[in-house]
């Protein structure tokens, strides 16, 4: 029962909440909360949303009434349930393009830290020239390159994350591979060579578990940046179409016209969709970042050090 009550205290968020205090705290549980909003209507967003995302109604830009709780579009379509579709297809889009980098990321960092040599010159040049690509004009070319800047649901899915993708391997290669030059000169890599181990075994098994920890911080942070590439090609005309899924830059880049009209219904809300989502996935990643620095943990200890201190004085 200890081991298990272990085991919880040291999982991600349980121990960042445990090490929080004050300010910071309030920053990660207002993140941890709005992550799990937007988390649960991509999930539940068929049983939420009253109407198909590509549903057309032959009333357009009708304000909020009972019918159609956000209105219309001037496409006739019902901006509550685009909006919770919207957080599917952002989901989509997250997951793809983490993985992608993930994998390629921590298997190159592996190499380029472990072996190094020529290798690891290689691919350091390589991931220093990729930071020159602007993310945004590489997912434009992504998209006219796959789909021709009519994206269907995958084709504006895959461009998003490809783009996003290649911008964000060099940092989780740069993470990894620090970490597996560290690691490679510790003691149990060296017993693990002495004893005849082959090197993708001290990979896989001694540097690997041990050069992954911080991934859950680069991912977090990443993931709001994936949500406002989707949302930049859609608004540019680039991403997806309203028949293929529903898309918040989509709907915000048809919305403009409707601003200027008074119609503010069309965009106000596709627009707090994203900033909510965006606010959510920084507050979180950026809390567990900054709880992850060993001078938050020192002034939390000595804080509770002068409470106890205080509280002494005062029962004296």
């Amino acid at each position: 029962m200890a081991t298990d009550k272990s085991f919880v205290r040291n999982l991600p968020l349980i121990s960042h909440l445990r090490s929080s205090v004050g300010l910071q705290r309030g920053m990660l549980i207002v993140g941890i909360v709005v992550t799990v909003l937007f988390l649960l209507t991509a999930a539940l967003a068929p049983l939420i949303a009253p109407y198909g995302f590509s549903q057309q109604f032959s009333a357009t830009q009708d304000p909020p009434s009972s019918a159609h709780i956000w209105g219309t579009t001037a496409g006739g379509y019902d901006v509550f349930s685009r909006t919770i579709w919207g957080a599917q297809t952002a989901v989509l889009v997250v997951v793809v393009a983490v993985i992608l980098s993930i994998f390629i990321g921590v298997m190159l960092g592996l190499l380029s830290g472990y072996f190094g040599g020529w290798l690891d010159r290689v691919l350091v040049v390589v991931a220093d020239a990729i930071y020159a690509f602007p993310t945004l004009l590489l997912a434009i070319v992504m998209s006219i390159a796959i789909s021709h800047g009519s994206s269907s649901l995958w084709g504006g899915i895959f461009s998003a994350a490809i783009s996003i993708t290649v911008v964000f391997i060099p940092q989780y290669f740069r993470v990894i591979r620090a970490e597996t030059i560290r690691l490679k000169a510790e003691p149990f890599v060296e017993s693990a060579k002495v004893v005849g181990a082959s090197s993708v075994r001290i990979m896989a098994r001694h540097i690997y578990k041990n050069a992954t920890r911080t991934l859950p911080l680069i991912f977090t942070l990443n993931a709001s940046e994936a949500i406002l590439t989707l949302a930049a090609l859609g608004f540019l005309g680039f991403g997806i179409e309203p028949t293929s899924a529903a898309e918040w830059g989509y709907d915000l880049n048809h919305a403009q016209s409707d601003a200027t009209a008074g119609i503010w219904w069309t965009g106000v809300f596709p627009g707090a969709a994203i900033v909510l989502t965006v606010l959510g996935l920084t507050l979180l990643g950026e809390s567990m970042n900054d709880l992850n620095d060993p001078r938050l943990r020192g002034r939390k200890r000595a804080g509770r050090k002068n409470g106890r201190k205080n509280k002494e004085l005062v029962d004296a």
